[in-house]
């Protein structure tokens, strides 16, 4: 796309970066006619790429540009037009809050990083342009297309979008946003540690407060408490127990291994014991002789 002025002298690199300043570099800032000019070019590609999208009216000025928190990158070819260049086209990208739907009909709350207009001029479609710019904008973000969600892609921009990145298998949206097979399972992360989830104690009381579903997988799992009778005990691990028949001046105490548990007294067993503790030993089961025994001992944990 052409213009009467410069195009050269008003955007100095290949690919600029505009936001709502208007300023493509330190040539524009607090030159009112240059940025003038960059606004006509932002104007004249939102029509354009409006044309052939077939859409009413454009999604893309330099009016809205302003008044969003958005970004254009523009595209130049400096070669063309005797030396003054030409703009090829431009791709303009947001962070929008969306409810989505992922494969099983939930729905998720999220904020990312959107494709809200792209476009290439017709005569220069098909050179690698569109490929360029887009991995650009990838470079600048730090992210991978399948992170992203898509604005109305028109079926050009879905198919340049296969070829490229191999995005073809959508999740279907009740809005006009399209994301990708991968955008929930990137979003979704590392699973919990099934200790942490369950509301695993540390040396100074539990890490967070659980509902009582996880109370009772914390029973189970974690302190193997019997009858539920508020004395909790835990076998040849390295998680600290907290028992309600220690004294206020006993605390919180670490649970040693086998070989140096003195303290304890080999009485009863955990008969209620789940088959799937990952930390069940054979043997009997210590306790807590008495506070005496605790106080005498206490210099020898760590």
């Amino acid at each position: 796309m052409e213009f009467p002025f410069d195009i050269n002298h008003l955007f100095s690199e290949r690919v600029t970066v505009l936001d709502q300043n208007l300023v493509a570099g330190r040539k524009t800032a607090g030159r009112p006619d240059l940025q003038a000019n960059t606004a006509t070019v932002i104007d004249e590609l939102g029509k354009a790429s409006a044309k052939a999208q077939q859409l009413p009216a454009p999604i893309t000025s330099a009016s809205k540009l302003q008044s969003q928190k958005h970004q254009l990158y523009l595209l130049k070819d400096g070669e063309s037009n005797g030396g003054r260049g030409v703009v090829v086209g431009f791709l303009k990208v947001g962070y929008k809050k969306l409810f989505l739907l992922d494969r099983q009909g939930v729905h998720i709350e999220a904020e990312p990083l959107c494709v809200l207009d792209f476009y290439v001029a017709e005569n220069l479609q098909r050179h690698g342009y569109g490929l360029e710019l887009f991995d650009f904008m990838l470079q600048h973000k730090n992210l991978e297309p399948v992170t992203m969600a898509y604005d109305r892609p028109s079926p050009k921009f879905l198919s340049f979008l296969a070829k490229h990145y191999c995005l073809t298998e959508s999740v279907p949206q009740v809005n006009n946003f399209v994301v990708f097979e991968g955008f929930f399972l990137n979003r979704a992360g590392s699973p919990i540690s099934p200790l942490t989830a369950q509301g695993m104690y540390s040396f100074f009381g539990p890490v967070e407060k659980g509902s009582p579903k996880k109370a009772r997988w914390r029973d189970q799992t974690v302190l193997c408490n019997r009858e539920r009778s508020g004395t909790s005990r835990a076998a040849g691990s390295s998680l600290a127990v907290r028992s309600s028949s220690l004294s206020p001046a006993v605390g919180i105490l670490p649970v040693l291994p086998l070989p140096q548990r003195g303290i304890f007294s080999q009485q009863g067993t955990c008969s209620s014991r789940p088959s799937f503790c990952p930390w069940e030993q054979q043997g009997p089961e210590p306790t807590v002789s008495s506070n005496r025994a605790l106080q005498s001992k206490k210099n020898q944990f760590p």
